[in-house]
């Protein structure tokens, strides 16, 4: 019988069984409890969910993008804009077609206009136009064209785990053609307005007040204390600030997620050093973007750069958000 319905029928509570398969390792779940249909989401035909008796994902490789991780029957953390559904990717706009969800840019955005004609919107292939989609038992890949300017082609691998509420998605850059170039795999996970986002901040942290300013201001309610960094998202303008974190956390009213890529000691990374950042939207469009970054690589034609991020999908157990922050993130310890 499967982990999570043996506990489950012994009167176990969800929360307690999602803290207890988070302990478990990962590759010891059994993948063939994972199932994956083809739907039409929204309006774009064959999309992609891939299902676990806990949670489940929804890919559309029409838009490049994972649009949905949730408990079964639930809102889900991640942000889309209904007024684009079923719509397609418009490469030849000026205007940035935010659909939402997970997906990844080249970094740093600094660096756009250089090898770009345009410093906005993002490069075409990584935002602006369909991947192929391939299925190998309950592992999704999803393969973008070659970046006519980057010369870099991307390649999601999206796993499931069976028993707990765990995605994982690795993501690889390809330099298929053209000069040589630096660059770091970025990872933006466009989310719903939450009750507070944290990060930890590390004693020797490279930012001496625990964050780096990105932005001409600061996020609402920004506050580092006794190890732990928390902001929310404000009405006005954007906001944005970077960290030297691993590990980011969304807190909703009832759910949390759990980003997870760790930082790689002694590496360059973009954006002053930053290897985590988070993005407040102002009004109308109510979502914060927590983003992930790697380190900086020179990448020649044949070279590959890699990295991994882990999204683990947590009940709140308390009404006071530090206190479940505080908890969640000491499993990144």
């Amino acid at each position: 019988m499967h982990l999570w319905h043996f506990l489950r029928r012994t009167g176990w509570p969800s929360a307690v069984i999602a803290a207890f398969c988070f302990l478990i390792p990962m590759h010891a779940s059994d993948p063939r409890a994972v199932q994956v249909k083809r739907i039409n989401y929204h309006g774009w035909t064959n999309s992609i969910v891939l299902a676990n008796p806990a949670t489940e994902v929804v890919i559309v490789p029409a838009i490049g993008r994972v649009m949905a991780f949730r408990f079964v029957g639930e809102e889900g953390p991640l942000w889309d804009d209904p007024e684009l559904y079923g719509k397609s990717p418009d490469p030849q706009t000026t205007e940035w077609g935010n659909f939402g969800g997970d997906k990844t840019w080249p970094a740093p955005q600094a660096d756009w206009g250089k090898v770009t004609p345009r410093a906005w919107p993002p490069p075409t292939a990584f935002d602006s136009l369909p991947v192929e989609a391939s299925v190998a038992g309950s592992v999704i890949t999803l393969v973008s064209p070659v970046d006519s300017h980057y010369g870099i082609r991307t390649r999601r691998r999206i796993e499931l785990d069976s028993a707990r509420p765990v995605l994982r998605i690795t993501t690889t850059y390809e330099k298929v053609s053209g000069a040589a170039l630096t660059v770091g795999v970025w990872t933006i996970t466009q989310l719903r307005d939450p009750v507070a986002v944290f990060a930890p901040v590390a004693p020797d942290s490279r930012f001496a007040s625990g964050y780096d300013k990105q932005s001409e201001g600061l996020p609402l309610d920004l506050r580092v204390s006794e190890g732990l960094l928390s902001l929310r998202r404000g009405p006005g303008n954007g906001e944005k600030v970077g960290t030297d974190a691993g590990a980011l956390l969304w807190v909703g009213a009832t759910t949390m997620l759990l980003i997870r890529s760790p930082r790689v000691a002694g590496a360059t990374y973009p954006d002053n050093g930053s290897s985590a950042e988070v993005w407040t939207n102002g009004d109308p469009k109510a979502y914060v973007e927590l983003e992930m970054l790697g380190p900086l690589k020179a990448m020649s034609k044949g070279d590959t750069l890699e990295r991994s991020n882990t999204y683990t999908l947590l009940r709140r157990t308390t009404s006071d958000a530090r206190a479940d922050a505080r908890k969640a993130l000491s499993a990144t310890d």
